[in-house]
């Protein structure tokens, strides 16, 4: 996967949901802010949609496999 930039703010909203799903609580409205910021992000940046998603997802899911800075 190509270095993608992650904004703060896309990490915020997939920890938010991720905590969500994680209690079974995940609201249409935060499945949604999410989705939204990765179409627009990815649109501006000029990158995958998919790609992007799948990096934040990554980012918040298992910081551990994230390689050093």
């Amino acid at each position: 996967m190509a270095d993608i930039d992650i904004p703060a703010h896309l990490i915020e909203l997939e920890s938010a949901a991720w905590a969500e799903q994680q209690q079974g609580a995940l609201t249409l409205a935060a499945a949604d802010a999410v989705q939204a910021a990765y179409r627009e992000h990815a649109a501006t940046a000029g990158v995958s949609r998919l790609e992007l998603e799948m990096a934040v997802k990554q980012a918040v899911r298992h910081p551990e496999n994230e390689p050093a800075a």
